[in-house]
């Protein structure tokens, strides 16, 4: 009976160990609405190389081992609008999401090397063109 009530004292401490780290998981969760790990990161791999920013949103652009990747984030996130992202390698035709979205259009991955690389983006009327760069 001795061991019973060990057992049992041992399954009631795994239980109250693992509502405590549901329970650190809730509240980290909470800490940061809206911001998952994935969006911490970031939605394309790589680092950071360049942020283009226009009237109603911005495009960011990410380099890593030679592929180029893009999104579009609209300043107002929320209702549904009209945006695009483009990325263009010297040489090649653009790579291109475009629709209407809530938050962002893209990501957008193209393979440019050491070539130069063009970014379009936009959201409702407003635009940024880059003009060659990253060369």
């Amino acid at each position: 009976m001795g061991g019973a009530h060990v057992k049992s004292g041992r399954i009631r401490l795994g239980l109250s160990t693992g509502t405590a780290a549901l329970a650190a998981a809730v509240l980290l969760a909470l800490a940061g609405p809206g911001v998952g790990a994935a969006e911490a990161a970031g939605p394309c791999p790589g680092h950071k190389a360049r942020t283009l920013t226009f009237s109603t949103g911005k495009v960011v652009l990410y380099k890593k081992r030679g592929y180029v990747c893009a999104v579009t984030y609209a300043k107002n996130p929320g209702a549904r609008k009209k945006m695009s992202i483009s990325v263009q390698a010297r040489g090649s035709r653009p790579v291109r999401d475009a629709g209407t979205f809530t938050r962002l259009a893209g990501p957008v991955k193209v393979h440019a090397g050491h070539r130069c690389v063009w970014i379009k983006g936009s959201v409702g009327r407003a635009k940024v063109s880059s003009g060659w760069i990253l060369c």
